[in-house]
């Protein structure tokens, strides 16, 4: 018979559920921490110019808003298919073949909560417990530590402007090689590839996508292309998709609503995905968040009628980019990523520090300009080198540029740490 207790007669020695390990490995998303501090900062009066943080300060596009004050009014906004509404993925689809004349089944169109909805349950439908998956560092923090999470292995592949900060079959070739030699830890399952890339600004060409896919269709890894910056790009040839290689059926293909289309806080997303996948992700899905936002998909049906208004986002970013492009060697900053797309310019400090985590909070405090440390995106590198923003306004990348630069000639932001 099982005992009972009254309150004051439960054991003592009873123990508290520990923390599980898997979680308690988890690191902090850095530029979150930068965001508190600077929020901080300005909730004490001080001013901050936001050069941390990859979020568009334009807001959803006029049509996108309209449509959700449409939906709003009409719409009892109930779940959705967990897979997202028919004439939202039916537009994703018409997007692809608009853009890059990629041709894809609707069917396969996985709408999700954000791209980091998408990462998750693809990730959990693709990979086991225990399955590595490769990734260049530096890269997007959350790809590691949402692999952690699904208790998966991250591999990351030392990047650097040799490689224009991407993976390559080379790379890859001489991580399976010392795998070999050493025993690894269990054959590789997957890659992640992004272009552009965050926080590099990188971009992939047709022939390197193409030559990654082919490495991971002949080694039988998934590739897992994150294009959530496509469409912000600085030269005459768009980033390349991996669907452009046959349908991308090897692929998984993740892109958002929140860059391009300037909608950060909808926290809407897709993945198109092999035929194979569809039910695995929908069951996942049905069960982790039932279905997306549904006020956010009924207005993103609209975003692709707003391409007009949204170029003019990727012109602005352009002058940014522009303008720190020429200033930041000045404010000592003279070792730049090349920024192909996307509106971040990566920068190796290692002349004036090794602690970028301390010099971005000195930065920050001393002359109210946010940046991001590079330990968030590399962690064994990334002491010396930090991210720099561009998606605010031209104005604030000015004076950005001149505090940096005054910081510098007042003597506390030269030499080490």
């Amino acid at each position: 018979m099982t005992p009972t207790y009254s309150k004051d007669e439960f054991p003592r020695a009873a123990v508290r559920p520990a923390v599980a390990i898997r979680s308690s490995t988890i690191s902090p998303f850095m530029v979150m921490e930068v965001l508190r501090a600077a929020n901080a900062r300005q909730a004490a009066g001080g001013d901050v110019l936001h050069l941390e943080i990859g979020q568009p300060s334009t807001p959803a596009p006029r049509g996108v808003i309209a449509a959700a004050a449409h939906a709003l009014a009409a719409d009892r906004l109930a779940y959705t298919d967990a897979l997202g509404l028919p004439a939202l993925r039916e537009g994703i689809a018409r997007w692809y073949q608009d853009r890059h004349g990629a041709v894809i089944d609707p069917r396969r169109v996985v709408v999700t909560t954000g791209s980091s909805g998408a990462f998750l349950l693809a990730f959990l439908a693709a990979f086991d417990p225990g399955d590595r998956v490769a990734l260049a560092a530096p890269g997007y923090p959350a790809y590691r530590n949402i692999l952690k999470s699904a208790g998966l292995v991250p591999v990351e592949l030392s990047t650097g402007p040799e490689t224009r900060f991407q993976p390559t079959p080379a790379l890859l070739d001489a991580l399976l090689a010392a795998d070999g030699r050493d025993g690894g830890g269990g054959p590789l399952r997957g890659l992640i590839v992004a272009s552009p890339s965050n926080p590099t600004g990188t971009m992939l060409d047709a022939m390197g996508m193409a030559a990654l896919g082919d490495w991971c269709r002949r080694h039988g890894v998934w590739l897992i292309s994150d294009e959530i910056y496509h469409g912000i790009e600085y030269g005459t040839v768009p980033a390349a998709t991996a669907l452009d290689y046959e349908g991308g059926e090897g692929a998984i293909t993740i892109n958002s609503f929140s860059k391009y289309f300037s909608m950060t806080g909808w926290r809407l997303g897709w993945a198109v995905v092999p035929e194979r996948l569809v039910r695995p992700m929908e069951c996942l899905a049905q069960n982790v968040y039932i279905s997306p936002p549904t006020l956010s998909q009924h207005a993103a049906v609209a975003a692709f009628d707003c391409v007009e208004e949204l170029e003019g986002h990727v012109a602005r970013y352009r002058r940014n980019r522009d303008i720190l492009l020429n200033l930041l060697p000045g404010a000592g900053f003279g070792r730049l990523a090349p920024a192909d797309g996307a509106f971040f310019i990566y920068a190796d400090i290692s002349d004036r520090t090794d602690d970028a985590q301390a010099f971005c909070t000195r930065l920050l405090n001393e002359t109210g300009v946010a940046l991001t440390p590079g330990v968030d995106f590399d962690p064994v590198r990334g002491h010396h080198t930090v991210r720099i923003s561009f998606a605010g306004a031209e104005a604030e990348m000015v004076e950005a540029a001149r505090r940096l630069k005054a910081w510098r000639g007042s003597g506390r932001g030269s030499g080490r740490e």
